[in-house]
């Protein structure tokens, strides 16, 4: 490398006629160039290799550059060195920096929206307001949803002052900017600040659904989302119960993975952890019909037997799980052993129980772990357990 910061530039020509110092003279530090052409004989750098603007001098016309290759090569433009700008790469700097502080701004804003709303200041069904807000936000029309506190791109003098207080020090003045500029100046901030209430408002209303407080976005295991092959959350078409308010819930939702269908039921695969509450589910089931039975005055002695006639037994036999329909059916044949698959994971009455992918926040409570939805770099859905 024969040129630094360190060198002594030569004397200068006076080109003031040349209209090229006001051209040359907008380099600001951030900004991308390219190389389009340098004297020195001795650099490794290319005609378009790009890099960053670290200071221009514009009385000795240096331009101080950190070249993506590492060098530090600078620009003595008046000895015909040449450079582009890289276009739009300062002022993107400028938009990114705008997006990151309306963001920043919109996330705290749905954060006093979520408290008002659905958090501790709210009144009436938080869960309702909740779950309307996320499904209008998922539908991508979240605009004015319960007062969700979005920007006025349209107002220029909130744009002036946010550039005012966020753009980058070394950002060309407001006073600068023209047309398109503008806009993109006002708009930069205003959609870094909507896209946060968005998700930050989202995020709140499946924190509020969940019956565990999970933040993450369910989209993935909602009903008509599951695929075979791939995660849902499962109920039999039975388990719709009117909660102490009269809305119709689903007490516990069993995840597993999708593996077949049958006359339009689901037939799933879960893991023994999953498996234990199906089996815990069904004897408080049991518990309800018994308790239920006595109400009505049917006498101790027939209780045994009257809920044997109205639900299966189900119990734990080491790993294997035993289905004891002989008296729901009347056929003292009908008994059921469901051994784990190589993986430990079980398919319970499967092709028999009337089950059905659910909704995540249809239910009040959620047996099993929900898997993260695919990421773009493991497109293929989950194989079956």
């Amino acid at each position: 490398m024969t040129r630094s910061d360190n060198h002594t530039s030569p004397p200068q020509p006076d080109d003031s006629a040349t209209g090229h110092r006001s051209a040359l003279d907008t380099f600001r530090k951030g900004d991308r160039v390219a190389l389009e052409h340098t004297s020195d004989p001795h650099t490794r750098l290319h005609p378009g290799d790009e890099g960053t603007v670290r200071r221009y001098d514009p009385e000795q016309r240096v331009l101080g550059v950190d070249w993506d290759s590492g060098f530090r090569l600078s620009m003595l433009l008046d000895a015909g060195d040449r450079v582009r700008h890289v276009p739009n790469a300062g002022w993107q700097r400028v938009l990114d920096a705008l997006h990151h502080t309306g963001a920043t701004a919109g996330r705290n804003a749905a954060e006093w929206w979520a408290q008002d709303t659905i958090g501790a200041r709210a009144s009436g069904d938080v869960a309702a307001t909740a779950r309307q807000v996320l499904t209008t936000i998922e539908a991508a029309d979240g605009r004015d949803t319960h007062g969700l506190p979005f920007a006025d791109r349209n107002d220029l003098a909130a744009g002036a002052a946010r550039y005012a207080e966020h753009a980058p020090p070394d950002a060309p003045p407001w006073e600068d900017l023209r047309g398109r500029q503008l806009d993109q100046a006002r708009w930069g901030w205003c959609d870094g600040f909507d896209e946060a209430v968005e998700a930050e408002a989202a995020r709140q209303c499946r924190m509020v659904l969940h019956p565990d407080g999970d933040d993450r976005d369910l989209q993935h295991v909602y009903p008509q989302r599951v695929r075979l092959g791939g995660p849902g959350v499962f109920a039999g078409d039975w388990s719709w119960t009117p909660n102490e308010a009269g809305d119709m819930r689903i007490p516990v939702g069993f995840v597993g993975t999708l593996v077949d269908t049958w006359n339009g039921w689901a037939v799933f695969t879960c893991t023994r952890e999953v498996a234990e509450a199906i089996v815990a589910d069904q004897q408080a089931g049991r518990d309800r019909s018994r308790r239920y039975l006595a109400t009505e005055g049917a006498v101790a002695a027939d209780l045994d037997r009257l809920v044997d006639q109205a639900m299966g037994r189900m119990w734990f036999d080491g790993d294997v799980i035993v289905a004891d329909d002989t008296r729901v059916q009347d056929d003292p044949g009908a008994i059921e052993r469901i051994s784990p698959n190589p993986k430990g994971c079980y398919v319970v009455m499967g092709w028999s129980w009337t089950w059905l992918p659910v909704h995540p926040y249809d239910c009040d409570r959620i047996a099993g772990t929900i898997p993260d939805a695919p990421t773009a770099t493991t497109p293929t859905p989950a194989k079956p357990h």
